[in-house]
């Protein structure tokens, strides 16, 4: 039995894209949310309406249409404050998470070696097994820089984090914590009070990826303890080029910035400059103006069907997906077989069958899934596949979506004789 506060059927109709005809003339049934998620109408309207009507570069003229600009970019930073209980001037627009956590590697990277945040020979980085590429190059990256050490959290059998030594991989040489909130192939949700007070305890930063987990349920940063956190427009409903990075208001005004030129700027002589108060400090050049306002609009929609409703509505089709999958024969659901502490993303292997061909099947009954290594190549190496089939979840799904997905697997299998 599938029970939910919302109705999937009902919220596609706000997302344009449901109405294509797919392979075959079926409907799209999209599970590929953990990619990029679809957009409503009114993020569309929003972006368009901006550039019919404000269309101008930011914090830079006197004219009308700079300072409604100005207004419209100002007012969704509010949006995004408000969406993660956040102070304003803590919210930096970056192009994406990815951009994010760069610049938090190369400000470290590029701290005086009196800072805070400066690394040297011998500290540590802990990581996890888990981590989406992005969680983890740049801080690979960092660590050749500046002759630091990565750690890592290992997982366990069942897909979570094992964190019977946490006290000796965070320990008194750690200077960054950096781990995802939610798997992108497990769905695992990791559990963070331990994490964070261990972190602050031996006097690091916590820096948590919360591309998977700020869509899909409530966060406030004031009560989550972390130090910094990113996570992307496109997968919550908002447009493609502009992600989120917030911080605490006091580290941030400590830090190097990352790119420099327009904007950032509070004074220039042509020996010197002097940086402007965060987070324009962070912002140089004209932002994805347009873009901002659509992921306010984005964040927006999410606000008003509320987040407590997306995330019972997600463990609802979770439950539901777990229950269906439990039917199959020789079919290996990989990560955690119930819904504790686990989100809606659901990475499959099929006995016999290549995950990119069991892609191209599904799609041609007009159902989106992702396939190979989701970006996540250790971990993919430590469970000893290839990659896997995944189906991701969001507000616009419902039990029908699940039950194509199964017939689809079926039909898989049939396919190939497995």
């Amino acid at each position: 039995m599938f029970t939910s506060p919302l109705n999937g059927a009902e919220i596609r109709k706000d997302f344009p894209i449901f109405s294509k005809t797919m392979r075959g003339g079926g409907r799209l049934v999209y599970l590929d949310s953990g990619a990029t998620s679809q957009k409503p109408k009114s993020v569309l309207d929003a972006e368009r309406f901006f550039y019919e009507n404000h269309n101008s570069a930011v914090h830079r003229g006197s004219h009308l249409l700079a300072e409604e600009a100005s207004e419209a970019y100002e007012g969704a930073r509010a949006t995004v404050a408000h969406f993660l209980g956040a102070n304003v001037d803590e919210i930096i627009f970056t192009k994406s998470a990815t951009e994010g956590l760069n610049l938090l590697a190369y400000s470290f990277g590029n701290s005086a070696s009196t800072s805070p945040f400066a690394l040297r020979p011998g500290d540590r980085i802990v990581l996890s097994e888990m981590e989406h590429h992005a969680n983890l190059i740049p801080w690979q990256q960092l660590a050749k820089r500046t002759g630091a050490e990565i750690a890592w959290f290992p997982i366990d059998a069942d897909g979570r984090l094992d964190l019977s030594t946490t006290n000796d991989i965070i320990n008194e040489k750690t200077k960054v914590v950096a781990l995802t909130h939610q798997s992108n192939v497990l769905g695992t949700i990791n559990p963070l009070d331990q994490l964070i007070s261990r972190t602050h305890e031996v006097g690091a930063v916590f820096v948590l990826d919360a591309c998977q987990s700020a869509p899909h349920f409530a966060i406030d940063v004031k009560s989550l303890g972390a130090d910094f956190l990113v996570f992307s427009g496109h997968k919550a409903l908002g447009p493609t080029g502009i992600g989120v990075l917030w911080g605490r208001a006091e580290l941030l005004e400590e830090m190097e910035p990352f790119l420099t030129g327009g904007s950032m700027i509070e004074s220039v002589t042509m020996t010197d400059a002097t940086w402007a108060s965060v987070p324009r400090k962070f912002e140089a050049g004209v932002p994805n103006m347009a873009g901002a306002v659509g992921l306010g609009a984005s964040l927006q929609y999410l606000l008003d069907i509320g987040m407590d409703n997306v995330e019972a509505h997600e463990r609802a089709l979770t439950d539901y997906a777990l229950a269906r999958f439990a039917e199959l024969e020789r079919v290996r659901v990989v990560g955690p077989l119930d819904s504790e502490m686990r989100g809606g993303v659901i990475s499959f292997e099929i006995d016999g069958v290549h995950p990119h061909d069991a892609g191209q099947v599904l799609d041609q009954y007009g159902i989106a899934v992702r396939t190979g290594h989701h970006c996540a190549w250790p971990l993919m190496r430590k469970l000893g596949i290839v990659g896997t089939t995944r189906a991701s979840f969001y507000i616009y799904n419902d039990d029908k979506d699940l039950d194509a997905l199964i017939d689809g697997i079926l039909s898989t299998q049939k396919y190939f004789k497995v």
